[in-house]
Parts: structure tokens; C-alpha cells; sequence
């Protein structure tokens, strides 16, 4: 009679753990139920079975934009050193070369680019002739002697803006 008086006991404890393992495993599906939804939520509709295989992908598509990237600034920065060197920056100016005579027919133009490198045209109108010359400017100054009205115009260059503005660095 010694056993059957725990059997009663015995058995109330093992439908308790059963009890309690029951709702462990109810738990834990729970639990994998909505880590499967997280799951399919970062995996999407990718025929990828695993994360490793989607993080691998991932990882080589981003290493790839970051090359595109880079190739991208590369070539904006090829871009904006050759538009320094562009002839961009003009100034006219009109006058009256003699003031005896005529009108403001007599010009400089200055045709420079963003280094202050380029050319000056100046054309000199009197009565009997005109002349017409081009002097090379580089860093705003000229080996020739320049006139006051090609100082002025290569000075009014300096004002003008470049058409174009592009963000510095990348």
C-alpha cells in the first residue's frame, strides 16, 4: 500500500508539468509564428531561402552602388576641372577711343575662363581705319601692354558669375 498512496500525488504533478509544458509550447509557437512573419517581411518575395543568402546579395549590391558612386564623382570631378578651363567669363565694353571724333564704336572684349586665362579682342574705330587687336591674358595679366579699357573689362570679368554653379566636393 506504500505506492498507491503517491500514485494520486504522482499523477496530479505529471498533469500539472503536462499542463505547464503545454503552454510552453503554445508560448514558444507564438513565438515562432511571428519571427516567421518578421522573416518573410525581410526576405520579401526574393527567391532567396535563407538571410545569409539575401545578406550576401544585399551586400554585393551595395558594394556595387558604392563603386557607381564613386565612378559618378569621378566624373564630376573631371567635369568641374574641365569647366574651370571653359571660356565662360565675358566682358564688353564700348568707347570712344579719340574724343575728338565719333562715337563709342572702339570695344574690348575679354573672353576668360575661371584661372583669369584666356584672350582680350580690342577693336579701335577712327575716322580713316579701324584696327582690331587680341592680346593673351593669362592669370589677368597680359605679356602686352594692356590699354586702361582692357584692364577695365578683364576687371569686369571678375563680377560676372559662372552660369553654372556646382556643389564643391562629393
Amino acid at each position: 500500500m506504500g505506492m498507491e498512496q503517491y500514485v494520486d500525488g504522482i499523477l496530479a504533478g505529471l498533469i500539472g508539468l503536462t499542463l505547464l509544458l503545454g503552454v510552453m509550447v503554445v508560448v514558444l509557437m507564438v513565438r515562432v509564428s511571428r519571427m516567421n512573419k518578421r522573416y518573410r517581411k525581410i526576405v520579401g518575395n526574393s527567391n532567396h531561402e535563407s538571410v545569409d543568402d539575401l545578406l550576401m546579395l544585399l551586400q554585393e549590391q551595395s558594394e556595387g552602388l558604392m563603386r557607381a558612386s564613386q565612378q559618378q564623382a569621378d566624373t564630376i570631378e573631371g567635369i568641374r576641372n574641365t569647366m574651370k578651363k571653359m571660356k565662360a567669363y565675358v566682358a564688353v565694353s564700348r568707347y570712344n577711343a579719340f574724343s575728338q571724333q565719333g562715337s563709342d564704336l572702339s570695344f574690348s572684349v575679354a573672353i576668360l575662363d575661371e584661372e583669369k586665362d584666356g584672350v582680350v579682342i580690342t577693336g579701335i574705330h577712327s575716322r580713316e581705319e579701324s584696327y582690331i587687336y587680341a592680346k593673351p591674358v593669362e592669370k589677368g595679366s597680359s605679356s602686352y601692354a594692356l590699354s586702361p579699357e582692357e584692364k577695365q573689362v578683364i576687371a569686369q570679368t571678375s563680377a560676372a558669375k559662372f552660369p553654372v554653379s556646382l556643389p564643391s566636393g562629393s
